[in-house]
């Protein structure tokens, strides 16, 4: 760790940190006698706080962002050296970088051809909403407005993805809510909602034609999935669950948009969490791995298909994609997503999440044999989940505070874990992992070591 920062320095951090800043997610109440957390230095997976600690990150950021690690300094270089050159211009003209990652980035996407540049998750996502609002309106006569989102998933924090968020505690206290959005059943088998049936995937996808139905399929015009839902549980869809949706989407018209903010960039094992699927979707967007968190950008990637309909009438000045975004035109996104995706693949990465991935819910697995608190243990790649439960017969989920002791007592041992966090009513019990996609064996062991510790002092 660099000590060029000394102890007097540190507090004038920490009381301007309590004075002025307003942190996310945070009740503030306690910071008036506890000192806010400050990390002040991050190399690889580690990473140090204001009192000089050393933890081992295994929610890359904190909010699953960091996929090549800390303290990358060719990103940095990449990053520096663009900003020199030309560090934005609006994007309604092009750059460099930005054509060099799109052309790049599609590379990794058969079937999609177009990509729309912003700086952030909700952004990325608010562009589908729109983009299927303005084709409702010029190819539709009107109809087909309407977007289904999945219970248990989130999309974002603007107002419209809020609309379309399956976690009531996201949303609670925001509303009213715009118009038109509409929730489907969550895939989850382990709280199943049709009882011990051999198809549950496809059965659970059913559901999703039978809100169409209800809805009147010519009022539908999307349905936002997350390739794996995230804050809502970590939950893989069930054998069957892919291709049924895939069905149903064609038979009815209605377009597919998979949530990649999470999972994309390698989390999963593969560059997108669909292509484990053989979805063919009609939008993909992602953020949080694209640069690992080195500059802000997000991409909403389309369909030549979908492309045209937005240039069919060049003498009609309302039949463009009349949006902005004026950070997606920071060049210094680009510019670090290109050099992370190298990263990836010149250390191959993808393989060390497959590898790591499976120890990761070998070793939980391990823990599930011997306390009895873990109801279920699920993921794909580098991202998994431990459902705890007070009583594996009844499914009880345990109460938040005791899930917050376990992460503090994970933290006692160094390690930085995740979990649900104001997401579902009684359901915010899942334990979250999404270490970097660098992470070593001994990376893995280490943060199931301190989880066996944690639940041990919580739950005996």
């Amino acid at each position: 760790m660099d000590t060029a920062l000394q102890s007097n320095d540190i507090r004038d951090v920490i009381e301007a940190d309590r004075a002025h800043v307003w942190h996310h997610m945070s009740q503030h109440k306690p910071y008036e006698t506890v000192d806010p957390k400050i990390y002040i230095e991050g190399k690889g997976m580690r990473v140090w706080d204001a009192a000089g600690r050393e933890y081992l990150d295994a929610v890359s950021g904190g909010v699953w962002t960091v996929n090549v690690g800390f303290g990358r300094e060719s990103i940095a270089d990449a990053v520096r050296d663009q900003l020199v050159k030309l560090n934005y211009f609006a994007n309604s003209a092009g750059s460099v970088p930005g054509a060099l990652f799109a052309e790049k980035l599609i590379s990794k996407m058969p079937g999609m051809s177009r990509v729309y540049y912003s700086n952030s998750g909700s952004e990325a996502n608010e562009k589908v909403f729109k983009m299927v609002r303005q084709m409702a309106h010029r190819h539709h006569g009107g109809n087909k407005w309407k977007i289904l989102y999945r219970e248990r998933d989130y999309h974002g924090t603007t107002l419209a993805t809020l609309a379309a968020a399956g976690q009531p505690q996201r949303r609670e206290q925001y509303g009213p809510m715009p118009p038109g959005f509409v929730e489907v059943p969550h895939c989850l088998e382990y709280r199943g909602q049709y009882g011990d049936i051999d198809n549950y995937g496809e059965r659970a996808a059913d559901a999703i034609e039978a809100v169409i139905l209800r809805e009147g399929p010519d009022t539908v015009g999307l349905l936002c999935l997350e390739p794996v839902t995230a804050g809502g549980g970590v939950i893989v869809p069930p054998k069957g669950y892919w291709d049924r949706v895939q069905e149903i989407c064609r038979r009815y018209d209605v377009l597919l948009h998979i949530d990649e903010v999470v999972c994309g960039v390698g989390r999963t094992g593969k560059w997108f969490g669909y292509q484990h699927f053989g979805v063919e979707p009609d939008f993909v967007t992602m953020a949080k791995g694209v640069a690992s968190g080195y500059a802000a950008i997000s991409c909403t990637v389309t369909t030549e298909k979908i492309f045209n309909l937005f240039k069919d009438d060049p003498s009609d000045p309302m039949s463009f994609f009349r949006d902005i975004s004026t950070f997606g035109g920071c060049v210094a996104g680009p510019a670090a997503a290109l050099e992370n995706m190298r990263i990836i693949e010149d250390e191959n990465l993808l393989e060390n999440v497959t590898a790591m991935g499976e120890r990761l819910l070998a070793n939980l697995r391990v823990l599930q044999e011997k306390h009895p608190v873990i109801g279920e243990v699920r993921g794909l790649g580098l991202f998994c989940g431990a459902e705890l439960v007070a009583d594996r017969s009844t499914k009880q989920p345990v109460t938040e505070p005791e899930v917050q002791a376990v992460i503090a007592g994970c933290l006692a041992e160094g390690v930085i874990i995740g979990a649900t966090n104001r997401s579902l009513p009684g359901l915010n019990n899942t334990l979250c992992l999404s270490p970097a996609l660098i992470a070593t064996p001994t990376d893995i062991d280490a943060i199931t070591a301190a989880i066996d510790i944690a639940l041990a002092k919580v739950f005996g």
